[in-house]
C-alpha cells in the first residue's frame, strides 16, 4: 500500500479552516480515482509540546502507480488546486510505501 500523507500547518482562520476542509475539500479528496482509504484529524499537543502541524491527512492507495494516476486525473488536480483556497498555514505532503 502507498500512503499520501498531507501536513497541514495551523492556519490564519481555524473555524474558517474546518469548515471548509470539512465541507469542500474533504468531498473532493474521496473522489480520488483509486483512493482505498481516506483519513483526517486534527493534530493534538504531546507532553504539553505544541505540534508543528494543525491537521494531517492521509489517502491509501494499492500501488504507487495508482497514487500517481490519482494524482494526475481532474479529480486529482482539483483537490490539489483547491488547496490555495484554504491552506494558509501551508501544506507538506510525504508519500511512503507501508510496511505492513
Amino acid at each position: 500500500m502507498h500512503k499520501l500523507t498531507v501536513f497541514y500547518g495551523h492556519p490564519e482562520d481555524a473555524s474558517a479552516f474546518d469548515e471548509y476542509y470539512s465541507s469542500k475539500h474533504a468531498p473532493l479528496a474521496k473522489n480520488v480515482p483509486g483512493l482505498a482509504q481516506f483519513t483526517y484529524g486534527r493534530c493534538e499537543p504531546l507532553g504539553g509540546v505544541e505540534p508543528d502541524y494543525y491537521l494531517i491527512a492521509e489517502l491509501a492507495f494499492d500501488s504507487r502507480a495508482t497514487l500517481e494516476n490519482a494524482l494526475a486525473s481532474p479529480a486529482g488536480q482539483a483537490a490539489s488546486a483547491d488547496l490555495q483556497n484554504f491552506a494558509t498555514g501551508g501544506v507538506t505532503m510525504l508519500v511512503h510505501e507501508s510496511a505492513e
